[in-house]
């Protein structure tokens, strides 16, 4: 039996729901009837993508959210319960991939990059069971990166707040799994398609090509599949990576 969540569905939200990945993990649980809240540092930036969802005929919200604030992140979970309906899922898609030589890494530039990757993923972690638990159901799926599982030259800070993101929800997953909550962590592990990349790796894309280059769409698509997931074949750690990378 599939899960029951998204049989019924409530409301998705997405933390960092940037102009790619977190915009097509949107669209795709739009698509399957869910209300989506999106939220990001800039609110009025999310405005084409809950136009293009209403297009659709789905439903969308956007919010402002510093993600590494706490009283923040806690008066954004108690107004989408209170005002939009109950919290099926939430994807944490804050970013914080940035490159500087370990000896150009401020404390200032570490501490910024761990506040994005960890601290935010924790604050949002926790405010997502918070309201989900009492329910006895719901998913949490952290976006993570080829760092979470091995640090690169230059991405010291990076490297250091997406391992400190994996360590997070595996220990959510131990914790509230028993509980009725599904919590997954994704590795993205490769470029993703988006006007940045084209942008400044505009040879690299080339030479990849369609198939050397992650889709949002596919990897939005993976993300539907683990909530959907039944409970007694729940995965936590899925790596999503272009048939060419190197691994």
């Amino acid at each position: 039996m599939e899960n029951d969540t998204l049989n019924r569905p409530g409301v998705c939200c997405v933390i960092g729901a940037g102009d790619a990945t977190g915009s097509a993990v949107a669209r795709r649980f739009a698509r399957e009837g869910h209300t989506v809240c999106v939220a990001r540092r800039n609110a009025a930036a999310l405005q084409p993508l809950v136009d293009g969802i209403a297009a659709q005929g789905g439903r969308a919200h956007a919010y402002a959210l510093d993600a590494r604030r706490e009283e923040q992140v806690s008066a954004f979970f108690d107004q989408v319960e209170s005002g939009v309906g109950p919290i099926d899922v939430v994807v944490f898609n804050v970013g914080g991939n940035v490159r500087f030589s370990i000896l150009e890494t401020t404390a200032q530039k570490y501490f910024k990059v761990w506040e994005m990757c960890a601290l935010a993923g924790f604050l949002v972690g926790r405010e997502a069971a918070r309201m989900m638990l009492p329910r006895g159901r719901g998913t949490l799926l952290f976006t993570g990166a080829t760092a979470s599982l091995r640090g690169g030259a230059g991405f010291a800070a990076f490297a250091g707040g997406k391992a400190a993101l994996r360590a997070l929800a595996q220990s959510m997953a131990r914790e509230l799994g028993p509980q009725g909550l599904h919590v997954a962590h994704v590795v993205v592990d490769g470029l993703i398609d988006t006007a940045f990349a084209r942008e400044h790796f505009a040879q690299r894309v080339a030479e990849a090509g369609p198939e050397g280059i992650l889709n949002p769409d596919h990897i939005a698509e993976a993300y539907a599949w683990l909530h959907r997931q039944p409970r007694d074949a729940w995965t936590f750690e899925l790596d999503l990576r272009p048939s060419v990378e190197r691994w």
